[in-house]
């Protein structure tokens, strides 16, 4: 296993997993955009055997992390890939003069609920019918960097 930061060579593979992830995934676009001017963004990718099996990103605004999407493929779900490239990207964000990072996660995904809680997140508040396609809520969570607490 291997995290790295995304490059823009990624964003084909990135795209491919926000279809298999996600009922609203993000354009080919989107991807290329989040990827480019990387100043106030980070995307990490996780690889095995040199294949890229997941990816997160967050955009960084002032002393604030806003974690985006993590996507893992389904074939590679459940082996903890998503916990340790979620660790990797938290580590990034407080490096980079992070204080607080934001997320905001579908109530009824008890599994990223159960891994950001394990991280250390904690509900912060709900945001109403956050979600389209499914509409759903979302709980909104934060961790805050040890270093400043």
């Amino acid at each position: 296993m291997e995290i790295r930061l995304a490059a823009i060579d990624d964003a084909q593979v990135i795209y491919d997993i926000e279809q298999q992830s996600f009922s609203v995934p993000w354009s080919l676009e989107s991807v290329l955009a989040e990827l480019e001017g990387a100043d106030n963004k980070l995307y990490m990718v996780i690889c095995e055997d040199n294949h890229i099996v997941g990816y997160a990103g967050a955009w960084l605004v002032y002393d604030e992390g806003q974690i985006t999407n993590i996507a893992i493929i389904p074939s590679a779900r459940g082996k903890g890939y998503g916990s340790e490239l979620t660790k990797q990207l938290i580590d990034e964000c407080f490096k980079r003069g992070m204080y607080e990072i934001f997320l905001e996660v579908r109530i009824s995904n008890l599994p990223a609920l159960s891994m950001y809680r394990n991280l250390g997140f904690s509900v912060k508040g709900i945001r109403k019918d956050y979600y389209s396609e499914p509409k759903e809520d979302a709980y909104i969570m934060s961790l805050v960097s040890e270093e400043i607490e």
